[in-house]
């Protein structure tokens, strides 16, 4: 790797559907990123694995997944697009790097707390330990940048950390990276209820933008879009819900929530919500229809992966092999 150029990794989860928060927040970052360095992306199946899947729907959330990251814009001639388990030098690093991470640390992860209150029965150790895959994901290709949403922050620091005190210990052998967060559209959060991010996890459909969701129930969604009682299209703290439409539009359009609160003064919300649905219509529209033309092929997807996970061991089995070398591990050499 040119040390001048930078290496940018990031994983999704194949699990649920891919909604407006996910687009704007990672996906559309990873399609830009094709044009700034070494470009790296991985479906981390294994990662949904510390949840209850159903087998046969977990390969079939797969391909939804593959489908929509290439109809979005990722080019696999332009990027190393892979899945997961088909690269194990991920789970042996993660074991290698859990030994020089700190329990205490794990502890105070939120999600973990998060998920596990969901749990009705077990609560997986792997959801505990999950970070650390996440860090063996990202240290595995030494990569430099992390394209991630806001709600990833702890686990970026947590992999650096990682790092550091590997590199510390065993020599400068991994590198530590940074977090790449959008400037605008780091965060979106639910339409009926703007307190809390959107997710396929929390809160109801109506709140809730697929990016395969038709038309008219985009519109419907971002029409009955819970705001507060004014008429005034400005962002503030106590304007929760016409701030989370603002910075939508904002991504949207590339232009400053400001120039958007001149554009609509005194226009009232209904106008408002009405330029937002038809933007996101627009927006999707595209992905939509390219999916639709992609993902009946499951065949060329799983040749995209295999091909994909042939170049992505190459880079992680190198790493690999000076983390085993550096910690005495295996056969001297």
């Amino acid at each position: 790797m040119d040390r001048d150029q930078a290496r940018i990794f990031s994983g999704i989860q194949p699990t649920g559907r891919k909604h407006l928060g996910n687009y704007i927040g990672a996906i559309r970052q990873y399609v830009e990123g094709q044009d700034r360095g070494e470009s790296i992306y991985c479906i981390v199946d294994l990662h949904a694995l510390t949840v209850p899947q159903d087998p046969a729907e977990l390969r079939e959330r797969l391909f939804d997944t593959t489908a929509i990251l290439i109809a979005a814009g990722l080019d696999p001639n332009r990027c190393i697009l892979f899945r997961q388990s088909d690269v194990r030098e991920h789970t042996e690093l993660c074991w290698l790097l859990g030994t020089v991470t700190a329990w205490g640390d794990l502890n105070r992860m939120p999600q973990f707390k998060e998920k596990a209150e969901q749990q009705r029965e077990l609560v997986s150790a792997g959801l505990f330990f999950y970070p650390v895959l996440q860090a063996a994901d990202v240290l595995a290709y030494r990569a430099t940048e992390v394209p991630v949403g806001d709600d990833q922050r702890q686990h970026i620091e947590l992999m650096r950390d990682i790092a550091e005190r590997f590199n510390a210990r065993f020599g400068e052998h991994l590198v530590v990276p940074e977090g790449r967060y959008p400037e605008v559209g780091a965060r979106i959060m639910n339409l009926q209820d703007p307190e809390a991010r959107m997710s396929t996890t929390y809160g109801g459909e109506q709140g809730t933008v697929y990016i395969l969701d038709e038309p008219e129930a985009v519109r419907k969604k971002v029409r009955s879009a819970v705001t507060d009682s004014g008429t005034e299209v400005r962002s503030g703290p106590d304007k929760a819900g016409i701030t989370n439409l603002i910075e939508i539009l904002s991504v949207i359009r590339g232009v400053e929530p400001s120039e958007l609160e001149r554009e609509f003064d005194g226009r009232g919300y209904g106008d408002f919500k009405g330029a937002v649905a038809d933007a996101v219509v627009e927006y999707l529209a595209p992905v939509r229809e390219r999916y639709a033309e992609l993902r009946p092929d499951e065949a060329a997807t799983e040749a995209t992966l295999a091909s994909g996970a042939e170049k992505a061991r190459a880079i992680a089995a190198d790493t690999l092999a000076d983390v085993r070398r550096a910690m005495g591990v295996g056969a001297a050499g």
